[in-house]
C-alpha cells in the first residue's frame, strides 16, 4: 500500500536522521587564509613568540604556579581567581556557581589557568610596535599593581615603564558576572612619534576532551565581518593558522558550556586569526592585531578591550550583545541548523520556568502549548488517518482481487483514496514535522547551560543527562556495571509504551511485513532514546499521550457521528 510505504519511510527517514546525524552532519570547511600585504609583521611579537606552554621541564601542579610571582586577587559574586603580574595575564579564573558535577559538594568549574600548569588557559593583551626597536611590555614583563583586590566595584590598576619615553598604563574592571574591561593606554613622554598596534589573544595549551557530537562545536570560534567562523581543533590542528581581516566581531575559544572571548575593537579593520603550534604540547589561540595608532610626543593613547570569560547563559549572552554591541553573541551558543526554531523554544521554556519553577514541568507545559499551536494541522492529519483506517477493509479488498496486476491495483486504490476524499500522505505529516521539533528541542537540552544538572523530581537529578535508572540491573537492586547498549532507564519504557498504544490507533498495515517493521519500531525508539537527556525523552512520551488523547477523542466523535446523525 502506498500509504503505508510512505508512512514507513517517514519513520525509517527519522530513524536514520537519529541514529546518523551526528555522523553525516558536515563541519564548516576551513576559510581560505587572507593575504597580509601589510609591511610589517602583523602577527603581535610576544604572541607569536610566546608559545604559552610551559618550560621543557613539563607541566606542574596548578598551585606551584600559582604560588610563584606576584598576583591580583580576582572576588566577584560569579568568579574567583587572580591575575598575574607577570605579564598582565588574567590567568586565574573559578566559576563560583557551576559545579563539575551535580553532587553540591563537587569541585567548582576551573576555567582559566596559568601557563605553566598542566592546562593553561588564559587571555593576554598588550601593543606590538612598528620599531622593534622600542619595548613593549611583553609576556615576561613584570607590571606594578596601583590597587588592591579587584572586584565588581574596586578596578585594578597596572603599570610599566620603559627607558624610552613611554608609559604603559592598564585598568582592568569586571562586573558581577564574566565581563572584564581592559583600558590600556600609552603615554609617550619621549621626543619621537611612535606607531603601535594593540593586540588581545585566548590562548589554550592543551587538547581538550570534547562531547565529540557534529552537531555540537567546540574549539576556536568567532564572528567576522557578521558571519559565524567555526573551526574544530583537528581542523586547526591541519591548517595550522587560519586569517581573517574584519571590522569589528569577536573571537574566543568555546566549550560545550563554558565562553573565553575577545571583542575586537569596532569601527577599525582588525586582523583577526585562529593559531596553532605544536612543539611538544598542543597550544590554540584566538587572537587578533588592531589597526595602528601613532601617540605623538606628549600625547597619549588609549584602547579599550572587553574580555569574556564565564558562563554561556542565554540571556546574559543577548544583554552583552545589547549594551556593548558586540556583534551576534549568542552564537556562541551552538543552536545549530534550526536555530529559528531552537532559541525561541529555549525562551519559551525558560519563561514557563520562571513561573512553575522547574524546568521538567516547563517542557510538560511548552509541550502542550506546542500541541496547541499545532492542533489544526494534527487533527486533520488524525482525522485522515483514522478514514484510511476505516477504509482498510476496502483497501484489502482490492489487493486481494488485483494481486497479480499491481498496475491495477494502483490505479483502484487511487480511484477509492479520490473518491472518499482522503490523502494517503496526510498521515506522515505529525512525523513529518516531528523531526524538525525534536532536534530543536534535542539541541535546547544539549547545549544550553540552564538545562545543565536541572532538577525534575525523584531520580532525574539533571534533565540534560539520561535517565539513571536501568531495567537490566532491576533499577539498582542488581549491582552490575551493564555496557552501554543495555542501559534502558524506566523513562524510556514510558515512552515505548506510549509509542506502542499511539501506533495501535492508527491503521494498521495490509501487508504483514510492513506490520512487522511498524511493530518493531517502538522497540528500536525505547533503546535509541535511553542515550537521550531525559529531559527529551519526558517530551517525547508526554507528546505521545497527548497525541493518544487527541486520536482518541477523534476516533469517538466518528464512531458516534452515525448514531447522532440519526436522531429527530
Amino acid at each position: 500500500m502506498p500509504e503505508q510505504k510512505n508512512f514507513i519511510l517517514a519513520m525509517v527517514l527519522m530513524v536514520a536522521i537519529l541514529a546518523g546525524f551526528e555522523y553525516f552532519a558536515p563541519t564548516l570547511p576551513a576559510p581560505v587564509p587572507v593575504r597580509s600585504d601589510a609591511t610589517i609583521d602583523t602577527t603581535p611579537g610576544p604572541v607569536a613568540a610566546d608559545p604559552g606552554i610551559a618550560a621543557p621541564t613539563g607541566p606542574r601542579d596548578r598551585n606551584t604556579v600559582l604560588a610563584e610571582g606576584q598576583r591580583v586577587r580576582i572576588d566577584t559574586p560569579s568568579l574567583s581567581g587572580s591575575l598575574s603580574l607577570h605579564g598582565g595575564r588574567i590567568d586565574d579564573l573559578t566559576l563560583k556557581a557551576y559545579r563539575e558535577q551535580v553532587d553540591p559538594h563537587s569541585a567548582n568549574i576551573v576555567l582559566l589557568n596559568p601557563k605553566g600548569s598542566e592546562r593553561p588557559h588564559y587571555a593576554e593583551f598588550g601593543w606590538v610596535s612598528a620599531n622593534p626597536a622600542i619595548k613593549v611590555p611583553g609576556p615576561d614583563a613584570h607590571w606594578q599593581s596601583e590597587g588592591g583586590t579587584l572586584t565588581e566595584n574596586t578596578p585594578v590598576a597596572l603599570v610599566w615603564k620603559n627607558d624610552q619615553g613611554l608609559v604603559f598604563r592598564r585598568v582592568v574592571s569586571v562586573d558581577p558576572d564574566f565581563l572584564f574591561t581592559i583600558t590600556d593606554s600609552v603615554e609617550n613622554t619621549g621626543p619621537d612619534a611612535l606607531t603601535l598596534y594593540p593586540y588581545g589573544l585566548v590562548s589554550r595549551g592543551y587538547t581538550p576532551r570534547t562531547e565529540g557530537f557534529y552537531i555540537l562545536h567546540e574549539g576556536p570560534l568567532g564572528v567576522l565581518d557578521g558571519t559565524l567562523k567555526e573551526i574544530t581543533y583537528q581542523d586547526l590542528r591541519d591548517e595550522r593558522h587560519v586569517d581573517y581581516q574584519s571590522t569589528g566581531g569577536w573571537i574566543g575559544i568555546t566549550d560545550k558550556y563554558w565562553l573565553t572571548a575577545i571583542d575586537l575593537p569596532k569601527g577599525d579593520v582588525n586582523k583577526a586569526r585562529f593559531v596553532y603550534t605544536g612543539d611538544g604540547h598542543d597550544r590554540y589561540q584566538s587572537d587578533f592585531l588592531g589597526a595602528a595608532r601613532t601617540v605623538a610626543p606628549g600625547e597619549t593613547i588609549t584602547t579599550v578591550t572587553d574580555f569574556f570569560a564565564g558562563a554561556k547563559k542565554v540571556d546574559l549572552l543577548d544583554r552583552y550583545a545589547r549594551e556593548k554591541g558586540i556583534d551576534r553573541f549568542d552564537l556562541a551558543i551552538d543552536f545549530g541548523w534550526f536555530y529559528f526554531l531552537t532559541k525561541p523554544f529555549f525562551i519559551a521554556i525558560q519563561f514557563l520556568y520562571g513561573f512553575l519553577g522547574n524546568f521538567g514541568l516547563a517542557i510538560l507545559a511548552f509541550t502542550v502549548a506546542l500541541r496547541l499551536v499545532l492542533y489544526p494541522l494534527a487533527n486533520k492529519s488524525y482525522k485522515a488517518m483514522n478514514r484510511m483506517k476505516i477504509l482498510q477493509p476496502k483497501v484489502k479488498e482490492l489487493q486481494e482481487r488485483f494481486q497479480n496486476d499491481r498496475v491495477r491495483m494502483q490505479q483502484e486504490m487511487m480511484a477509492l483514496y479520490r473518491d472518499e476524499k482522503v490523502n494517503p500522505l496526510a498521515g506522515c505529516l505529525p512525523i513529518l514535522i516531528q523531526i524538525p521539533i525534536f532536534f530543536a528541542l534535542y539541541k535546547v537540552l544539549f547545549v544550553a547551560l540552564e538545562m545543565r544538572h536541572a532538577p525534575f523530581y525523584g531520580f532525574i537529578t539533571d534533565l540534560s543527562a539520561p535517565d539513571p535508572t536501568n531495567l537490566f540491573t532491576l533499577f539498582g537492586l542488581i549491582p552490575w556495571n551493564a555496557p552501554s547498549f543495555l542501559h534502558l532507564g524506566i523513562l524510556p519504557i514510558i515512552m515505548g509504551i506510549t509509542m506502542w498504544f499511539q501506533q495501535k490507533l492508527n491503521p494498521a498495515p495490509a501487508d504483514p511485513v510492513q506490520a512487522k517493521v511498524m511493530m518493531f519500531l517502538p522497540v528500536l525508539f525505547t533503546f535509541m532514546l535511553a542515550g537521550f537527556p531525559a529531559g527529551l525523552v519526558i517530551y517525547w512520551a508526554w507528546n505521545n499521550i497527548l497525541s493518544i488523547a487527541q486520536q482518541w477523542s477523534i476516533m469517538r466523535r466518528h464512531d458516534e457521528a452515525p448514531a447522532h446523525a440519526g436522531r429527530t
